[in-house]
């Protein structure tokens, strides 16, 4: 094989790599947001041994794509030389898995204190259950959570740890991207501005101070419309059917 051609192939599998990765890092945000939503039932009258299961399940799921996602991740930073197409790509990548694990770190030490206040181990457990007002279950999301599918055809099958060992196993991550791999948090740029979806376009801002005006006629046409109903002061009987009324 000439060196052209190798490099080339060398360039199409780093992309091809890198969009797994891509591909990888919002299936795993999808899934922990999953298993935040179902943590918040924690506790509650809808907390049980299926809610337990899902949260199981989802959590290895989390575990699975985790786990490859820093594998291939982290290889691809060190492959990487500098000044190379992709690097900045996979740099964002690496903030935002790094993000990704400490926000799921934090919803597995909530679950794990949850579950030693809230055992459920005997029936009577139950009663110390708050009636928070929920209503319906946590089916569907984790039927969301079920249908996430990891990006690359070969999955390494590694056995997921207990919750405490998995809250271990999330520091050692970090530490070791950390540690392996020289990515200055401040030196990685945005592709997009923060809350774009927050920001009003002109014609939005338009509509909005129309709608204000709008709201301020009305107020003002009700003040008229009550005061016009009794204007003397010495009226109280008027004044309190201008009240009922």
């Amino acid at each position: 094989m000439s060196r052209w051609r190798q490099s080339v192939v060398e360039i199409q599998t780093r992309k091809r790599q890198v969009n797994e990765c891509e591909r990888a890092q919002a299936a795993l945000s999808k899934v922990t947001a999953c298993f935040q939503q179902m943590a918040t039932s924690l506790g509650s009258n809808m907390d049980g041994s299926f809610l337990r299961e899902e949260l199981e399940e989802t959590r290895t799921v989390a575990h699975k794509i985790c786990s490859g996602l820093h594998r291939r991740l982290l290889s691809l930073l060190i492959e990487m030389e500098q000044g190379q197409e992709d690097k900045e790509q996979v740099e964002r990548l690496w903030v935002m898995i790094l993000s990704s694990l400490e926000n799921f770190q934090r919803d597995l030490k909530k679950v794990k204190v949850l579950q030693e206040i809230f055992p459920l181990t005997q029936r009577k457990d139950r009663q110390a259950l708050i009636n928070a007002g929920y209503a319906g279950g946590t089916s569907e999301v984790a039927a969301r959570a079920a249908m996430v599918q990891t990006p690359w055809l070969s999955v390494e099958e590694t056995a997921s740890p207990d919750l405490k060992n998995h809250i271990v196993e999330i520091d050692v991550l970090l530490e070791e991207m950390f540690q392996r791999v020289n990515v200055p948090l401040w030196s990685v740029e945005p592709t997009q501005e923060a809350w774009v979806e927050g920001v009003s376009t002109q014609d939005g801002g338009q509509e909005e101070d129309e709608s204000l005006e709008d709201i301020m006629e009305v107020e003002v046409v009700s003040q008229n419309s009550t005061s016009g109903c009794c204007n003397h002061h010495n009226c109280k009987v008027g004044c309190l059917l201008c009240l009922l009324s």
